[in-house]
């Protein structure tokens, strides 16, 4: 995936549940690139891309012959076990995600009928999109008859943003304090109890769509979780917070924590410098490309890397970068005289892209 330019890096968490998804919403600009048209009813669910009949026909009928198709740049680990952030699923009106380590209930008559995109080069996920059903039984998303709100679930992980913030309290103020001028402010962000754990919560609306959005967002392993909840329907929108309380959250999730705790690692950025890493070898690449590649380590306590999580490479980066960390040796983390599993980023590839000193500037705190 390519990278973003910087404004919707900026825009990303207070503006992905504007994207036009529907009717009710079209008319509110996003921070992401227009949905795909919708399939028809009867074609199966497909993810990943637009599979329009229409708009996108079959590529294997459009595709000249003796054509090569080239892979590009998607997500990787060097393991199937080791739950990902991405790894989130709905079965049975269930949302759950065992990385975060959040289980969530949907309201009655909700479902999802899309998975999100894969991981973007700037650590963003789109975890959840969910809508009413509709009398068909498909989600409203597509379906038939009004749309009654949205809630989408996405997670901005903290070592990769291009954002001047260091965690989700300072997510949620960034986003608060940089809304264009056409949503205006309804709540301030304030610290709320969802489910027993801390949150924050901010509001805002567009008095030209007459859309209003609840934003609660918390930190885990060091990603900003944000739930954004989306209606012209405040009630339905009170109805949909005090729904939250259903969710079942680790007990280290908070607005400035959520560095591990528990059954997780710590989670410690920049982790990978020159007074932790004992040995390392650098990839190297076949091919010259200018994309940033995000990759997550979990570091075991012998200080060997146990697991690899690309974020975003093409299929020669990330045999590269795999070949190469797994002959990094870490000094092991120790606290309190114990040695401790952590969790970090690198970056290979392009320099991210960055805010201007003004924009940091402009942080609220």
């Amino acid at each position: 995936m390519q990278s973003r330019s910087l404004v919707l890096c900026v825009l990303i968490f207070s503006f992905l549940a504007c994207a036009a998804w529907g009717q009710s919403i079209q008319s509110v600009p996003s921070a992401l690139p227009p949905p795909p048209n919708p399939p028809a009813e009867s074609a199966p669910q497909k993810n990943g891309g637009d599979f329009s009949s229409v708009t996108n026909p079959d590529p294997t009928k459009v595709v000249p012959k003796d054509t090569i198709i080239v892979k590009g740049a998607w997500y990787s680990a060097s393991d199937t076990t080791t739950p990902l952030p991405e790894g989130a699923t709905v079965a049975n009106s269930v949302f759950t995600n065992q990385y975060f380590g959040i289980t969530y209930p949907l309201p009655a008559n909700w479902q999802q009928k899309f998975t999100g995109p894969p991981p973007s080069d700037t650590g963003s996920y789109v975890l959840a999109e969910l809508a009413p059903a509709s009398s068909n039984g498909n989600a409203g998303l597509f379906g038939s008859g009004p749309i009654s709100g949205y809630i989408n679930i996405f997670a901005q992980d903290m070592f990769f943003t291009p954002i001047p913030v260091k965690d989700a309290l300072q997510m949620v103020n960034y986003s608060n304090s940089h809304l264009p001028g056409m949503y205006k402010v309804e709540m301030k962000p304030t610290e709320v109890k969802i489910a027993g754990q801390t949150f924050t919560f901010y509001a805002y609306w567009s008095p030209v769509a007459e859309l209003h959005w609840y934003v609660v967002a918390t930190e885990i392993r060091c990603h900003a979780v944000q739930i954004v909840m989306n209606s012209r329907d405040t009630k339905l929108l009170e109805k949909l917070m005090l729904d939250l309380n259903k969710m079942k959250l680790p007990a280290e999730a908070s607005p400035t924590g959520g560095t591990g705790g528990g059954p997780f690692p710590v989670c410690i950025k920049d982790y990978a410098d020159e007074e932790h890493v004992l040995e390392r070898v650098d990839p190297v690449f076949s091919v010259k490309r200018f994309n940033t590649i995000p990759v997550r380590i979990i570091i075991g306590k012998d200080g060997k890397i146990k697991h690899i999580h690309i974020l975003n490479a093409f299929p020669e980066q990330e045999k590269a970068i795999m070949d190469a960390l797994k002959q990094w040796q870490f000094r092991p983390y120790e606290r309190n005289g114990q040695r401790i599993e952590v969790e970090t980023g690198i970056t290979f590839g392009a320099a991210p892209p960055h805010v201007t000193a003004a924009a940091a500037d402009a942080v609220s705190n």
